[in-house]
């Protein structure tokens, strides 16, 4: 705007000189915008060239190839094959041409490894589902087994620090060799979290125990939550969910089973996502025994709000049609 006046100006016949005294811009401000419009035509400034770039899109073109037919090829290494072909470039200078394409670093998502069966059958699994709505869905009860371990183990812990704090005490979590670790079995619908029990010390869970808990959870939860209407119970492929004795006894007591369950895949169970808001409310009270620990998950486990199980449970129609889209993968 400071431009187009001087301009206007200039070209009403008024000199540098006599806009200076105006005090709109400082004086050699005044005479470089006039002596660049003459000489451009223009108040519009030309953008510097800056520092010509080391690599052609061409070049750019090829370290995006390189990157992408490894993905965990450090910006160092990048750099060395880089050179190979003709470009020498920083590490740096590296990061920021991937940048340019979107390609950032960061930590490499931890998931089970999917076999060609394990692919096929989430692909069965969903299309089987596809058409269910969250009220379907609603009618569903999921359960699962998870492992808790004392000293902040259980789940990830984030905490903000000023530089030199790494090691302060409020900011470090603590660790031991052998950490207890206590079991739960637990299960949840759209109408809320149901029963969790905490398995004994030292016990595998194997067709009796799993029987039992069936017997004297699922049951219960299931005459709470849905009384004489007819719901669907969910469990994964471990062995001692399909041994021959657990399917009878389900037959037994009349509850249909969701699936064939796929194998891998903790994704598509929304329980999961339970697993993770209980292990972040238990840790952040920090347990010190496992009496506590213990105390801590029931009373977690039963604040849990109906709300949050029914956003969960709205979310499985999302979730197959994601498995759909890429074709069975995560």
């Amino acid at each position: 705007e400071t431009r187009a006046v001087i301009i206007a100006l200039h070209k009403k016949g008024f000199t540098g000189k006599d806009i200076a005294a105006s005090k709109i811009a400082p004086k050699s401000t005044i005479y470089r915008i006039i002596k660049n419009f003459k000489e451009s035509g223009s108040i519009v400034v030309k953008k510097a060239s800056g520092r010509p770039r080391k690599s052609s899109k061409r070049q750019d073109r090829l370290l995006k190839l390189i990157q992408l037919r490894d993905r965990g090829t450090t910006s160092t290494e990048l750099a060395q094959e880089w050179q190979q072909a003709g470009v020498s470039a920083s590490a740096r200078t590296v990061r920021r041409r991937l940048l340019e394409d979107g390609l950032v670093s960061r930590r490499a998502a931890k998931k089970p490894l999917l076999s060609r069966k394990n692919i096929r059958d989430r692909l069965i699994f969903c299309k089987r589902y596809r058409d269910w709505t969250a009220e379907d869905w609603g009618k569903v009860i999921f359960s699962d087994e998870s492992p808790f371990r004392l000293f902040g183990a259980s789940g990830k812990k984030l905490v903000r620090r000023r530089q030199g704090e790494r090691y302060h005490q409020s900011c470090v979590m603590p660790t031991v060799k052998h950490p207890e670790t206590i079991h739960v079995w637990g299960c949840f619908s759209a109408k809320g979290v149901g029963s969790l029990t905490i398995l004994p010390k030292n016990t595998a869970m194997n067709k009796e125990w799993y029987q039992h808990i069936l017997r004297e959870q699922l049951l219960p939860t299931i005459q709470e939550q849905f009384g004489d209407e007819q719901c669907l119970f969910q469990h994964d492929g471990a062995p001692c969910h399909k041994a021959k004795v657990i399917t009878k006894w389900l037959g037994e007591q009349n509850i249909d089973i969701l699936g064939p369950w796929p194998g891998n895949s903790p994704d598509l169970n929304p329980i999961e996502n339970l697993w993770s808001i209980l292990k972040r409310r238990v840790d952040k009270q920090n347990p010190t025994n496992s009496d506590k620990l213990q105390a801590l998950i029931m009373q977690e486990w039963a604040a849990i709000s109906q709300d949050v199980a029914q956003k969960l449970i709205d979310s499985m129609p999302g979730r197959i049609a994601e498995v759909l889209k890429k074709k069975g993968q995560h």
